[in-house]
């Protein structure tokens, strides 16, 4: 009987040290965002369970087995998994639904066994990803005589989050890998091939990928983007120096109207002068 106490004062201080009869390495499962996820829990068929304990930084619930096919008691402690940590099938793997971002980090069940009085550890560590939206590639390129066009493509996607990669595909189908970056540099002369590129961004939980961009396209085609642009810059700066002209004209035009409007009028209030002091009577006939 006294061996009894030694024994569980021995497994209580083991616990606390991280001990595990059974103590492997941390299981990695990823999940989705706004999703489910189960943490996967597997007990010895020939052992009875007193309890088991699931953690996440502080205590989470707690699984008293039933007795004789009965349902198990569910105690969740942690109150912001509280509706969402669930144990179905009436299993001991944790099921939580409605991930967020917070619910990312490491994860353990304890598994007190009351027929060898030990304890087994399995710990768990959670990364929730958000699935990949279309990735949206930037085009910029430079023609010149001597090197031809000269393009840059840049894949993003909004709101990545991590563990994001991105990749460029090449080919009539669009497997041929010809770079891992999310920028590509390439270059492209009249009469070559004109290749189109596909950005492939992947995570954890999705991989999805763009439009085919003919990078050709952009430095050869008629109408393309760099003809447009060069013809909407001369028409601009066309419009705005005729507009100069206008302005120029319509201001000298006032400058001088007024000169020409008040030269008449000033011709002829001399006259009028002239004639005034021509009749005016001299100052003896008076």
């Amino acid at each position: 009987m006294r061996a009894l106490p030694r024994l569980l004062l021995l497994l209580l201080v083991r616990t606390a040290e991280g001990y595990s009869g059974d103590d492997g390495d941390t299981e990695d499962v990823v999940a989705v965002l706004q999703e489910s996820v189960s943490l996967p829990l597997e007990i010895p068929a020939d052992e009875e369970v007193e309890n088991i304990v699931w953690s996440s930084h502080v205590r989470l619930a707690t699984v008293v087995p039933g007795k004789e096919g009965q349902p198990a008691t569910v105690e969740v402690t942690n109150p912001r998994y509280e509706g969402r940590a669930s144990f179905p099938d009436l299993g001991y793997s944790l099921h939580i639904s409605s991930l967020s971002w917070e619910d990312s980090g490491p994860y353990q069940a304890q598994v007190n066994l009351r027929t060898s009085q030990t304890s087994i550890v399995q710990r768990y560590h959670l990364r929730v990803y958000r699935r990949l939206s279309e990735p949206h590639v930037t085009v910029n390129f430079e023609i010149s005589q001597e090197d031809g066009c000269n393009i840059s493509l840049t894949c993003s996607v909004e709101k990545a989050g991590l563990d994001v990669t991105y990749s460029w595909l090449s080919g009539e189908d669009g497997v041929d890998t010809v770079h891992e970056s999310s920028a590509l540099s390439t270059s492209w002369r009249p009469g070559d091939n004109a290749p189109s590129y596909t950005c492939r961004a992947s995570n954890p939980v999705s991989s999805v990928a763009s439009r085919p961009i003919p990078a050709g396209s952009f430095c050869s085609d008629p109408g393309s983007p760099s003809e447009k642009s060069t013809y909407l810059c001369v028409l601009a700066k066309g419009l705005l120096l005729l507009a100069l002209l206008v302005v120029l004209a319509v201001g000298l035009w006032l400058t001088r109207a007024p000169k020409w409007g008040r030269t008449p009028r000033m011709r002829k209030l001399k006259r009028n002068r002239l004639r005034l002091k021509k009749e005016k009577p001299h100052p003896s006939l008076a």
